[in-house]
Formats: C-alpha cells, structure tokens, sequence
C-alpha cells in the first residue's frame, strides 16, 4: 500500500454524482443545488463521473459514454463551463467536503484531441485502432510505451488538482502501467500531500482475461504500491450471488475476512452496495429490513464507505450510461434510508473502526456478525440481513447495553442477544 496513506481514510463516506442524470438540470448547477442535502448525510469526499467532452464518433446511446473523452483539459458544455466546475469546487469545499473526478486513461474515444494530433500514441491491433477489450468499440486505447504519453497524462493530473481537485478515481487502473500511477502519485503528492487516488481495481476474472490476451494487468496488491483506494470487486461476484439468490452469505464474509491477510496491513477497501457499473441492490431486496441492514452493513466494514446518488430513495433502476435517464427521487424517504444513512455516517467516525482489530463471526444463521477491538474498548455489530428471528452468542458481557443506532436499550443473558430488525452497534470499554 502507498506508505503516504492516511488511515482516515477508513473512516470515509464517498458520495458517487452521475451529473447528466442526478438533477432536472442535468448539469453542474443541479449538483451545486443539492450540496446541503449530500453534505446532511454525512458524506466527506463528493466524486463525479467524468466531466469532459464526450467522443462523438461510435458512440453508444443518443448521448454517449463518460468514459469516451474527447479532450481531457476541457468540461462537457452540456454540463456546464469551467467557471461552473470552479465553482462547484468551491461549494463543496466550502460544505467542508473533498471532490474527486474521475480520471479515464486506458483509452479515448475516437475522435479525441490526444488521436488526431499524436496519432503515435495509440495503442493498434493488426494496424488499426483498437481497444484491447471487445465491447469497448466506442474507445481507443492509449500506447503507454510511448513516454510522451505519459508527460501528457501527468500535465493532465496537475492541471485538475491546481484547480483544486483534492482526488482521483482512476477507470480501470489495473490495465494501466503501474509505474505511471508510481509516477503520477509521486508528482501529485508534491503539490498536494493529502492527494487522493482511489483505483477502480479489476475483479480477478478480467485481470487473468486481460493477461490472457498477452496484455498487462494489475492486482489489487501490486496496485495498493501507488493507491490509497480500491474497489472491492476481488470479492464482488460473492456479494453478487448472495444479493440476487440469498445463497452463500457466509462464503462473501469469508472473502471480506480474507482480505486482512491477502492486502497490506493498512489497506483501504472501499465497500458500497452498487454503483454506476452494477445494479441496484432495491432492484433485488424488497425486503425493507434486509434493505436496511444491509446499507447499515456497508459503514461497518473495514475500510471507506461508497454510496451511489439515488441509493438513499431506495432506486431500483441502473441509470443508463449513454442516455439521458434521470435518478428516480420519488421514493426518498423510503425504509427511513436517510435517516439510517445519517446515523451510520455519525458512528463511522468512531475511531475503533480504524484502529481496531477487525473480525467476522460466522453463524449458521443470516445475519453478519462483525467486532472491532482495541486494548481498551471493542465494538459489536449485528445486521439481521436475511430478517430473521433466534439469538447468537456475544462476545460482550451480561449486562443492559445502549444501540448505538438507534439509543434503544438491549439486554444480553447468558451472553445471548435476541436478534433485531434493527442494527445493533454496542460498545464497551474492557
């Protein structure tokens, strides 16, 4: 993991904007509007999907891919002009929260300003254009043996942060060099110490897909050398299965817990139930009480918490990629997920949660059972993600405790607890 990291970041909610479709404005302004409401839910660093001109040549749906850029030094006019950027820089900065854009350097699209005047600098197949990824036909990867590709890349990187950028999200990290993102960090972290670089790390089917075809691809231990960040997509098809099919709870539990051994010690994994790229978990869990629990679950596990614009009014639909599809906000409110969301973003901060030492408590039962522990205090956290009824054995004395969710009093016997409909966070000093 990069040495320069800051475990506070552990304690972080990252707030994920799609601004053509969050707002009837579908611009820079309509997130500038809704920036008290985000900020109310306790989210600290503010992230965008791309903010350039997008390509127009193959390109996908009426309005294209983000991910298709045309030039990367210019904002996407339908989104606004760079004073509104600037000015969206400086609102959030001064609701105290950090903004993140994200950075698309695998590729281009084909019509891009980086194509038509250093043509050298694409990557080809068999003499033509290409990507090395079969469905991406909108794009055109870049050459990074071609070290002017990289001064370019960097300039870009330095330019946003001048701007004041405080991070990056870096699209498919893992298929770029890592010696640039070596590079870029070193030059970053020059200008800003507590740069942030979050990489969109590849599940481990694409990285061996990838490195099949001949190409180089990134792990998510190679990649923790030059980020702070990264998905959680190496356990994300364990998590898939148990959200769609309700099978194999115990076996994602047992990945998340796996982690504290296959990563650095002071990894950062940043967990979420969805985002732009995979489906709404209220378009599989219609189960208010799972729902719950399971968004609960997300601040309490080791690392940064993710939340995907339209998530906290229980959206059910995936927002498209190439067309105009607004977030659906009719339901905010719905299961009281603000509510829920502002009080686990209060407890997230609670310093156990990244110092302490991390454990998940299998049981036949579904539910997950996690604890935090310090020499001097330890934290128990139950989620009743399958709704179910019984008892579980706590590692917490007999005695009357206070959930910290929701101030209620709960009793432990024969250290016993009668599982809840809501979750129960319960400290104690030892």
């Amino acid at each position: 993991m990069a040495k320069t990291t800051n475990s506070n970041l552990r304690n972080q909610i990252i707030y994920q904007v799609f601004p053509r479709q969050h707002s009837k404005q579908s611009n820079f302004q309509g997130v500038i509007q809704d920036l008290d409401r985000i900020k109310s839910l306790g989210v600290d660093i503010l992230y965008l999907l791309p903010i350039h001109p997008i390509g127009e040549k193959n390109k996908k749906g009426k309005m294209g891919c983000p991910y298709s850029i045309q030039d990367y030094h210019l904002v996407n006019p339908d989104l606004g002009t760079l004073e509104d950027f600037k000015m969206l820089i400086e609102e959030t900065h001064r609701r105290g929260m950090k903004l993140m854009i994200d950075v698309v350097f695998n590729h281009t699209s084909r019509d891009s300003k980086i194509l038509r005047e250093h043509s050298g600098w694409m990557f080809k197949r068999k003499g033509a254009y290409a990507s090395k990824v079969g469905d991406w036909w909108d794009v055109v990867d870049l050459d990074y043996k071609n070290k002017e590709v990289w001064k370019e890349l960097i300039s870009v990187l330095k330019y946003w942060a001048k701007l004041g950028v405080d991070g990056y999200r870096c699209d498919v990290a893992s298929m770029v060099p890592l010696e640039f993102w070596l590079e870029a960090r070193k030059e970053l972290l020059k200008m800003n110490p507590e740069f942030i670089l979050f990489a969109e790390s590849i599940d481990l089917n694409f990285v061996k897909e990838i490195r099949d075809l001949g190409y180089e691809a990134s792990s998510d231990c190679e990649l923790y050398q030059a980020f702070d960040m990264e998905y959680d997509y190496d356990i994300w098809k364990y998590y898939d299965t148990y959200l769609q099919n309700r099978e194999g709870l115990n076996r994602w539990l047992e990945a998340l817990q796996n982690q504290e051994s296959v990563y650095p010690k002071n990894y950062i994994k940043v967990h979420g139930l969805e985002n732009h790229d995979r489906h709404r978990a209220a378009s599989y869990v219609r189960d208010g009480v799972r729902l719950r629990n399971l968004n609960a679950l997300m601040f309490f596990l080791k690392g940064a918490t993710f939340i995907y614009a339209g998530q906290e009014a229980c959206e059910e639909k995936l927002e498209s990629l190439f067309d105009l599809d607004l977030t659906d906000w009719s339901s905010l409110g719905k299961y009281n997920m603000v509510d829920l969301i502002k009080r686990c973003s209060k407890l997230k901060k609670e310093s156990i949660l990244q110092k302490g030492r991390f454990q998940i408590h299998f049981s036949e039962l579904e539910i997950v059972h996690i604890t935090y522990q310090t020499e001097k205090e330890v934290m128990e956290c139950i989620f009743n993600v399958g709704n179910v009824g019984g008892s579980i054995k706590t590692i917490l004395k007999n005695g009357a405790y206070i959930n910290l969710f929701n101030k209620e009093t709960i009793v432990i016997e024969n250290q016993k607890l009668l599982l809840q409909t809501d979750p129960v966070i319960l400290k104690s000093k030892i």
